[in-house]
């Protein structure tokens, strides 16, 4: 299972990458990245980030991902780790984003726990290293 799990993930990032980067909801297709998500699938992200809440369900991560597509227009991977315990994934992320409206960028980490049943993605928990940096580089 674990080896499952990482490999889930993976395929969801790939897909969410090419979500923002195509602009979002009525310009990239959801399917493919609710391919990998469980129908009651569950994201926490930081109240504090502009795209904070409690996003649940295909229709809340759709809504999400819209509201990171407006933020980002591109997310790059620089770097991967995973600890993994069956279902449970810790993944540490260090990213590089590129804000849609100013092209600023923005190099940080992030660790994020996730869960994975039955080769679906069912919670996310994203943890930002520095949340008051994100939200600098996408009010300037």
């Amino acid at each position: 299972m674990s080896q499952e799990a990482v490999a889930v993930l993976e395929k969801f990032y790939v897909a969410e990458r090419r979500y923002v980067a195509a602009g979002g909801s009525g310009k990239a297709d959801f399917g493919e990245v609710a391919q990998y998500l469980d129908p009651g699938i569950v994201l926490y992200s930081a109240p504090g980030l502009p795209y904070g809440g409690t996003w649940r369900g295909h229709d809340g991560m759709e809504r999400f991902l819209g509201a990171m597509s407006d933020a980002w227009e591109s997310m790059e991977f620089l770097e991967q780790r995973q600890v993994v315990d069956d279902g449970q994934v810790a993944m540490f992320l260090r990213v590089r984003f590129c804000a849609r409206g100013s092209g600023r960028e923005l190099e940080t980490t992030l660790l994020q726990l996730n869960t994975v049943r039955d080769g679906l993605v069912t919670e996310f928990r994203p943890y930002y290293f520095d949340p008051a940096a994100v939200t600098e580089v996408l009010s300037a």
